[in-house]
């Protein structure tokens, strides 16, 4: 993935990824049952090596929102 949306709006750029930021959240939340108690540790490690950083904080969102329903 790029470092930065290279041309266009936000709004681009959250339609260019918002599909591949659900299924990011999908797979870090498969593995809270497997890591238990490590998981929240693992989850950050996994968002902090995500890039570019508007990605991450999309999965991030997304992971709540996941969460909540």
């Amino acid at each position: 993935m790029n470092d930065e949306p290279s041309s266009g709006s936000r709004a681009d750029f959250h339609r260019e990824y918002q599909g591949r930021a659900v299924e990011e959240a999908e797979r870090l939340l498969a593995r809270r049952d497997v890591l238990q108690g490590a998981w929240l540790a693992w989850v950050a490690g996994e968002l902090y090596r995500m890039s570019p950083p508007p990605f991450a904080a999309m999965v991030r969102r997304e992971l709540q929102r996941l969460s909540q329903a």
